[in-house]
C-alpha cells in the first residue's frame, strides 16, 4: 500500500503457490533479462551491420579524397607549360577544393563499390568463424573459394579505383567513364604497367630501408 518496489529473488515455478501472493496480493514475479524489446534491441544486428558498412564507406571516401587531391596537385605541375608561372599558388589546396566541389559524388560512388565488397568479405570471415566447429567439408571449401575470389576482387577494385581517381583529377570525367578509360589504358600498356609497378615497389622498398636505417 506504500507504493514501494522491492526486488527479491523469486522462482517462477513456485511463485504462485508461495506465501508471497497471500501476504502481498499485488506482488509480481518478473524475469529480468539482458537487452530489451524495443525497436533498437530488435534490430541491433542490423544497426551493427550498418555501422560497419558506413565505417568502410567513410574510410574509403577519405582515402579516395586524398588520392584525387594528390593526383590533381601532380597534374597541375606536370601539365604546366611554364613552371612555376602556370601553376596555382597552392597546388595541394587547389586540388583539394576541386575534389570537394566537383568530384564528391564520383568519390562517394567509387568508395561505395569498394565498401560493398569489403562488407561481403567481413561477412564471409564471420561465417568462416561460425563454421570452424562444423564438419561440413564442402561448405568450408566453398567458403574458402568465395573468400579468395572476393579478396582478389577487392585488390582489383582498389587498383582500378586508384587509376580512375587519377583520371577524374586530370580530365574531370565521372567515375564510370574514368574507370573505363583507366581500364583500357592499363590494358593497352599492360607490360609497361607491370614493369613500372615492380620498379616502383623496389624503389619504395629502398626508401623504407633508407628511412629506417637513418632513424636507427
Amino acid at each position: 500500500g506504500s507504493g514501494l518496489t522491492v526486488r527479491v529473488p523469486c522462482p517462477l515455478q513456485t511463485f504462485n503457490t508461495s506465501n508471497v501472493t497471500k501476504l502481498c496480493p499485488d506482488a509480481q514475479c518478473l524475469f529480468a533479462f539482458y537487452g530489451g524489446e524495443t525497436a533498437y534491441h530488435k534490430y541491433l544486428i542490423v544497426l551493427q551491420f550498418f555501422n560497419v558498412f558506413m565505417f568502410f564507406w567513410l574510410a574509403n571516401f577519405v582515402i579516395a579524397l586524398g588520392q584525387v587531391t594528390l593526383a590533381g596537385a601532380f597534374a597541375s605541375y606536370y601539365w604546366a607549360f611554364k613552371k612555376p608561372d602556370d601553376m596555382p599558388a597552392f597546388p595541394l589546396f587547389s586540388a583539394f577544393g576541386r575534389a570537394l566541389r566537383y568530384h564528391t559524388g564520383s568519390l562517394a560512388f567509387g568508395s561505395l563499390v569498394l565498401a560493398i565488397v569489403q562488407v561481403i568479405r567481413v561477412t564471409l570471415e564471420y561465417l568462416d568463424h561460425r563454421l570452424k566447429a562444423a564438419e561440413n567439408k564442402f561448405a568450408k571449401f566453398l567458403l574458402s573459394c568465395l573468400k579468395c575470389c572476393f579478396w582478389c576482387l577487392e585488390k582489383f577494385i582498389k587498383f582500378l579505383n586508384r587509376n580512375a581517381y587519377i583520371m577524374i583529377a586530370i580530365y574531370g570525367t565521372n567515375f564510370c567513364t574514368s574507370a573505363r578509360n583507366a581500364f583500357f589504358l592499363l590494358m593497352r600498356n599492360i607490360i609497361r604497367v607491370a614493369v613500372l609497378d615492380k620498379v616502383t615497389d623496389f624503389l619504395f622498398f629502398l626508401g623504407k630501408l633508407l628511412i629506417v636505417g637513418s632513424v636507427g
